[in-house]
């Protein structure tokens, strides 16, 4: 069975390609559908986005397509940036502004209060059937600096206390383990060998 990831992001390409393997689908993404228009994220919720994206890009392909919307909330800041992680400086998505505006608002803030997590939703659509999802946190702290050149998006910034390390200082084995991605698709594994074995 052929598996589409609703997505072009390299980053979380590699790293959903990672958590599936074994998973016995051939796992392939947007970038083998450059026709394919980019679904707006206009939803007000992670659940929203990843059951959108999956819809469209399943109907438009025709197979069996999981997407994944995820993001940052940080308490101090009321859960911001949240479902406009990838967008919270600007429209260009570029990872080293969007640390940098996160780094400026938490200015001054003591370590005890920039707590925060990764949140995910995935979600799974058939072509003509009902879309699943399905969801998973990562509790951490907000770093006063970035640490790491592993990952992408907020990983250099996001401090696990377990680990001692940023996400961008683990390893693909050790993130895939934690995070709120892996946990998700942890899930989302159950859904997709029920799917195959339709």
């Amino acid at each position: 069975m052929k598996l589409v990831l609703a997505t072009r992001n390299a980053g979380k390409v590699k790293e959903l390609q990672e958590l599936l393997t074994g998973a016995g689908v051939e796992v392939v993404s947007m970038a083998d559908f450059p026709d394919v228009p980019e679904v707006v994220e206009d939803g007000d919720t992670f659940q929203a986005n990843a059951i959108k994206k999956a819809r469209q890009v399943a109907e438009a392909v025709g197979e069996v397509t999981l997407s994944d919307d995820s993001g940052l909330e940080v308490d101090y800041l009321d859960g911001a940036p949240g479902v406009i992680s990838a967008r919270f400086a600007g429209a260009q998505h570029d990872d080293e502004a969007n640390n940098r505006k996160l780094l400026e608002l938490l200015a001054g803030v003591p370590w005890d209060k920039r707590t925060g997590r990764f949140r995910c939703v995935v979600a799974i659509a058939v072509p003509g059937a009902k879309t699943e999802t399905m969801s998973g946190t990562c509790e951490g702290i907000i770093t006063t600096e970035p640490k790491g050149d592993q990952g992408f998006g907020y990983d250099p910034l996001f401090f696990v206390p377990e680990y001692e390390k940023t996400f961008a200082e683990l390893d693909a084995n050790e993130k895939n383990l934690i995070s709120h991605r892996g946990k998700a698709l942890t899930k989302a594994l159950d859904v997709l060998k029920r799917t195959i074995a339709r």
